[in-house]
């Protein structure tokens, strides 16, 4: 049986991470540079991956504000997005909100470089004031 929620709570190094399955929402929040991000992300990739291996058409809704990531972690986010452009390729409606700060220009860039990859996965540029509304 699949991971019903998966969650992780914020260091100073690493985001917040609350994969909550059984509601199809996502979400990543905070900075990441972790000092092993194969510890930090394994787990949560396989968690994704093996919810994604059952058959579904419930939508999935992925929430990311990250303020900063090194490389590492842009490394597990791709395999994250590749993953989930895979799922809406098969049928399943995924949707992907990127938040960033207005006036951060970094992050907003990687929101569309990320998004450039996508085809399937409804990919949105939001601004962080709007995350709770």
């Amino acid at each position: 049986m699949a991971t019903e929620r998966l969650t992780i709570p914020a260091t100073p190094r690493t985001p917040e991470i609350d994969f909550d399955f059984a509601s199809g929402r996502l979400a990543l929040r905070g900075e990441s540079y972790p000092d092993d991000v194969a510890t930090l992300f394994g787990p949560v990739v396989a968690a994704l991956r093996e919810h994604l291996a059952e058959p579904s058409d419930a939508p999935l809704h992925v929430a990311i504000e990250l303020v900063y990531f090194n490389s590492s972690s842009a490394k597990v986010l791709m395999t994250i997005f590749q993953l989930l452009e895979a799922a809406a390729r098969q049928g399943r409606p995924v949707t992907v909100d990127w938040y960033c700060d207005p006036d951060d220009e970094t992050m907003r860039e990687f929101g569309e470089d990320f998004s450039e990859d996508l085809e399937h996965v409804a990919f949105s540029l939001r601004e962080a004031a709007d995350r709770d509304s």
